[in-house]
């Protein structure tokens, strides 16, 4: 990848969620590689405004070329999009929080499978859009069938969350072979890092460090592959910068999997916590196992996870006490 670089450089990108956790991180990487970068964030309104308030990149916004306000799902996005005439599209905007999806199913599918049709209308309506990176997610593939889950996996959602990230899926699948978009589609397995607020690890993390009880769903046996940020944002750039990435559909991990339980206590005994780990009742369409193979994208491009579990927590404990100021 490093002999790619060069490709961003003066180029024109645009990160969709580019405020949001791994939006944030692979904006800052962009920039640093010369990109000429514009954002597009969650607002109350489509007016194209830049008053908005940064929450994790306030230090380079006046690095950021255009900050983009709205509803991605909304039809008005497309014009605000292509008035930005990007080279290159990453887009991450989504509404991710599984639970959410439980109450509100119908504002998740609008965000999440409206947005993406926005964002291929858009290549679809300019030739000047040389690559797009779409953002899918493991949950699509649900039941896991075997030890470890390739991209052959029949895909079982089993939440409305996982059901508005495959239909989203399936639209990059037929828009590329409808049109020939030069689009291509990363599916992530679980991603932990700095900036993280609303998955399990952050949620440990925080209430470890404040000696407040973990608690768990089920019995802790349900089990996560877990990749720490840096390596993922790798896997986002391999994507838009090769070109056999297009067409294709691709898995993100580290294929190993780690308990929820044993997640608990690791993450108790990193930051000698005093807090206990309590259990409550399974929550709805909670997906047992979920492993990754990522043999394609290492056959592909030679990308590989390099930083290991305990490794990843403890940047991930450090950075969480700055933020507490602990």
């Amino acid at each position: 990848m490093i002999n790619q670089i060069k490709k961003f450089k003066n180029k024109r990108v645009l990160v969709t969620g580019a405020d949001g956790f791994m939006g944030s991180h692979l904006t800052e990487k962009l920039i640093e590689m010369g990109a000429k970068v514009s954002i597009f964030v969650r607002g109350n309104s489509i007016n194209g405004t830049s008053e908005y308030n940064l929450k994790n990149l306030t230090n380079i916004k006046d690095s950021i070329q255009n900050i983009i306000t709205g509803n991605i799902g909304s039809f008005d996005s497309k014009k605000l999009i292509l008035d930005i005439k990007p080279d290159y599209i990453f887009h991450l905007a989504a509404d991710a929080y599984v639970p959410n999806s439980f109450n509100h199913p119908l504002e998740v599918m609008e965000t999440n499978l409206l947005g993406t049709i926005n964002v291929l209308e858009c290549s679809r309506s300019s030739s000047k859009i040389k690559q797009v990176v779409c953002t899918s997610s493991s949950e699509i593939y649900g039941l896991t069938i075997g030890k470890s889950i390739d991209e052959s996996h029949q895909l079982f959602p089993s939440s409305p969350y996982a059901a508005s990230k495959l239909a989203a899926d399936r639209y990059c699948y037929s828009y590329i072979n409808t049109y020939n978009l030069p689009v291509s589609v990363i599916r992530p397995f679980n991603t932990y890092g700095p900036r993280h607020t609303y998955d399990v690890i952050p949620k440990f993390i925080n209430l470890a460090l404040k000696n407040k009880p973990l608690t768990i769903y089920g019995d802790g046996k349900q089990a996560r592959d877990f990749t720490y940020v840096d390596d993922m944002i790798d896997a986002f750039l391999i994507m838009g910068l090769n070109k056999k990435a297009i067409g294709r559909f691709i898995n993100f991990g580290t294929g190993t999997s780690h308990s929820i339980i044993k997640t608990a206590k690791l993450i108790i005994k990193i930051s000698k916590s005093k807090s206990k780990i309590v259990f409550k009742k399974k929550r709805l369409a909670e997906v047992p196992n979920l492993v990754c193979n990522y043999n394609l994208a290492k056959n592909l491009f030679g990308w590989r996870p390099k930083i290991k579990f305990e490794k990843g927590l403890h940047k991930n404990i450090e950075w969480t006490k700055k933020l507490l100021k602990m």
